[in-house]
């Protein structure tokens, strides 16, 4: 019998049929490093990508979680900017054990030319190496360096903003939750693109998309795996380490979350959002009809197109500009 499930838009599909994605990413545990070794280069490199429009990156060493190594932020500006900035802190995605903290820093410099932002990227400990509390507690470390620091960044500490997408999507929620908890920073706001917040696998789209390609179940599970090992899915999670286990989503800052209709996160996020508006929160919240895991980067398809507006929208009104 045929499995029944939201199908991709149109586009879409005819976009991983021409990229050649058209097979399941062969993932385990045990071909972590090799996979690591062997990705290749996410889009231009970030010397090449501040040369090309006239920006300035540092980068910066600053003290980590207590007992644990420093941090490295990469901070990305206007060299020139007359007075105190609003900040994008920006968590990379990579399902919590690949990637880095440029995965994704095509988009820097159009955030940085509408909306006036300084950009800082963290570059956390990944799994299995590293598991839970070490990528979430790195993230809010610098996150907590970046607010006590703003004066000499030229960033101004109450207008912070959280983004991140898929395992970025999830320890930016994380870290909402931590800095909540914890007495601040203060954040406007936390942008959630397709995050990855719930370890346990066992909504309907997760079982839907259990044999994609992508980002499916299976590798969820290895995501998951190698975060939390054996206590995955059982009942003593924290939800810092899977923001889906939070009791109470009551204080949080306004959220924006989107997520494809065609993929394994779609219910986790659709839930995480009404549990939002069910304590009293402000979330937007997009469920793009076809859209697989991680269809953003096929920018040329009318789906993406939309997705991307949308989230320009979002930070224009949360940012003020």
């Amino acid at each position: 019998m045929s499995r029944v499930r939201p199908p991709y838009d149109p586009e879409l599909a005819a976009c991983l049929e021409t990229a050649g994605l058209a097979s399941a990413l062969d993932l385990g545990l045990d071909r972590i490093a090799e996979i690591r070794a062997n990705t290749p280069s996410f889009g231009r490199p970030i010397e090449e990508i501040v040369s090309a429009t006239g920006l300035e990156h540092v980068e910066l060493t600053v003290p980590g979680p207590e007992g644990a190594p420093e941090v490295t932020l990469s901070v990305v500006r206007r060299p020139d900017a007359a007075q105190a900035t609003p900040c994008v802190y920006y968590i990379h995605g990579g399902g919590m054990i690949i990637g880095d903290r440029f995965l994704g820093a095509e988009a820097f410099p159009l955030w940085i030319e509408r909306f006036g932002v300084t950009v800082v990227t963290v570059e956390y400990r990944l799994a299995p190496e590293h598991p839970h509390p070490a990528p979430v507690e790195d993230c809010y470390a610098g996150l907590a360096w970046v607010a006590e620091h703003a004066a000499e960044l030229g960033i101004d500490a109450q207008r912070i903003l959280v983004m991140g997408g898929s395992a970025g999507g999830g320890l930016a929620a994380a870290v909402a939750l931590l800095a909540r908890d914890r007495g601040g920073p203060h954040l406007i706001g936390q942008l959630l693109l397709c995050p990855m917040l719930d370890d346990r696998d066992q909504t309907v789209s997760t079982l839907q998309y259990d044999d994609v390609l992508i980002w499916s179940r299976q590798h969820n599970v290895i995501g998951w795996t190698a975060l939390l090992g054996d206590a995955k899915g059982t009942a003593g999670v924290s939800p810092y380490a899977a923001p889906a286990r939070a009791t109470d989503l009551s204080g949080l800052p306004p959220a924006f979350i989107d997520v494809g209709s065609a993929e394994v996160f779609r219910d986790e996020d659709v839930d995480y959002a009404s549990r939002i508006w069910a304590a009293g929160g402000r979330c937007e919240l997009h469920v793009w009809a076809g859209g697989f895991h991680g269809f953003g980067q096929f920018a040329h398809t009318t789906i993406s197109r939309a997705a991307h507006e949308a989230v320009l929208s979002w930070m224009s009104r949360i940012l003020g500009s």
